[in-house]
């Protein structure tokens, strides 16, 4: 019984490693789909929201599944798992944007603000027409704080 509670504790231990790195490594892709963030999301033990109205890719758009849509977006992706690991999460998101070559700072939309947990607030040119808002932290979750990571893509500027 007690080699059982030692895996256990160190399966949820590695959990937010795993769920960072997968959220670093897909959710800034254009090509992401609902589907695969259950496989590649979902699978690491991380609560997932992912919706995407406009596809990149030839994919059907995702549905709304989670919480709502937020206002002005088309295309959401976030992790959320038990514990502060805010700095941990910052780091791979942070990551996640350099290897995706995400590196044009953009000005932060006004309903985007810091919250008491925020590690990481920021916008970043994805084309001359849409943004993308990244925020990471930690909040009140369901088992007591938890880390979140998500991505926004924001509807296109008019020309």
């Amino acid at each position: 019984m007690l080699v059982m509670s030692v895996a256990v504790q160190a399966d949820e231990d590695a959990l937010p490693t795993r769920a960072a790195e997968a959220f670093a490594a897909h959710c800034f892709s254009p090509f992401m789909t609902a589907e695969r963030a259950e496989e590649v999301l979902a699978s690491t033990g991380a609560r997932v929201d992912f919706y995407d109205l406009d596809p990149f890719s030839n994919a059907e758009p995702s549905p709304v599944t989670g919480r709502p849509a937020t206002t002005g977006t088309d295309r959401r992706c976030e992790v959320a798992f038990d514990g502060d690991h805010a700095e941990l999460a910052a780091s791979a998101a942070i990551a996640g944007l350099e290897m995706e070559g995400i590196d044009t700072e953009a000005p932060i939309p006004d309903r985007y603000q810091p919250t008491e947990g925020t590690a990481l607030l920021g916008a970043r040119q994805l084309n001359p027409r849409r943004i993308a808002v990244v925020h990471v932290g930690t909040r009140p979750g369901p088992n007591g704080v938890e880390t979140f990571m998500f991505v926004e893509r924001l509807m296109p500027i008019a020309p």
